[in-house]
């Protein structure tokens, strides 16, 4: 596993997985949930420690008991999670600490290496209000970084007129049907890492390059994706519920794809 250094000196691996559809009836977002995710039990055993969750997602009890009841050390994981930006969570500062005390109950742990502001919040006292506990758990050590995703270059400029802490990451969607190179320029300039959900996303005629560009290296067109993304430094938590799919989205670190075809793929 290869790491990306975020702003405040925190290792995290530059490949997750992502968890929105695990431990649910038929895969799917919104599937009852089930007492088993058999699919973050393989993601382990294949050596994914970036596990990311969301309160959203419902399952976060079972995640982490799944976690728990591994035999990966907790050091050794780095667990996301991320607040909603409903007036549930955000109301007040005691909704807001109440939401991450849930969270840590849930993953049963002390602590959370990275909690997310899931969407923008509109309102700036809200927001505010929710950096602030943010900070306050973070200053604290019960939170080992803090930020936002969804955020547009405006949702990061009001953050940035009160937050006494820089968000260290920004998970917003990047692949070739949505690249958001600008964005992309942004948050390099102003030090926060890029995080992608739905890295993999792509259009046949986008595939089919990747397929042919995979030949050189003898890998497939997903991968030579996912590695051109990390190869310019965005952390990547793809989701497969199929062991092999999973294994394949981590074998990205013995190649490296030339300048000449890193230029092809972003041109696409």
């Amino acid at each position: 596993m290869e790491y990306i250094i975020l702003n405040n000196g925190l290792k995290m691996p530059i490949v997750g997985t992502g968890t929105n559809t695990y431990g649910k009836e038929n895969n799917e977002y919104n599937g009852a949930l089930k007492n088993e995710i058999p699919e973050l039990v393989s993601a382990l055993e294949l050596g994914y420690r970036s596990i990311d969750g969301a309160i959203m997602y419902r399952n976060e009890e079972l995640v982490g008991r799944v976690l728990a009841e591994s035999n990966v050390p907790r050091e050794e994981l780095f667990i996301t999670t991320k607040v909603p930006a409903n007036e549930e969570y955000i109301s007040s500062k005691e909704a807001t600490r109440a939401a991450i005390d849930n969270s840590l109950k849930n993953f049963q742990t002390d602590y959370l290496d990275l909690l997310l502001i899931h969407f923008p919040i509109e309102d700036k006292e809200q927001l505010r209000n929710t950096w602030e506990v943010f900070e306050e758990y973070y200053e604290a050590g019960k939170l080992k970084a803090i930020g936002v995703s969804n955020f547009e270059k405006h949702h990061l400029d009001e953050l940035k007129e009160f937050a006494k802490v820089k968000p260290s990451v920004n998970q917003i969607q990047i692949n070739l049907k949505e690249p958001n190179h600008d964005l992309l320029a942004i948050l390099e300039e102003e030090g926060i890492t890029p995080v992608a959900w739905g890295p993999m996303k792509a259009e046949v005629h986008q595939k089919e390059v990747l397929d042919e560009i995979g030949k050189a290296y003898n890998k497939s067109g997903a991968q030579v994706l996912l590695r051109y993304q990390i190869q310019r430094g965005v952390v990547v938590i793809p989701k497969s519920h199929n062991p092999e799919n999973q294994a394949a989205n981590l074998d990205l670190f013995d190649f490296e794809l030339s300048a000449k075809d890193v230029e092809k793929i972003k041109n696409l």
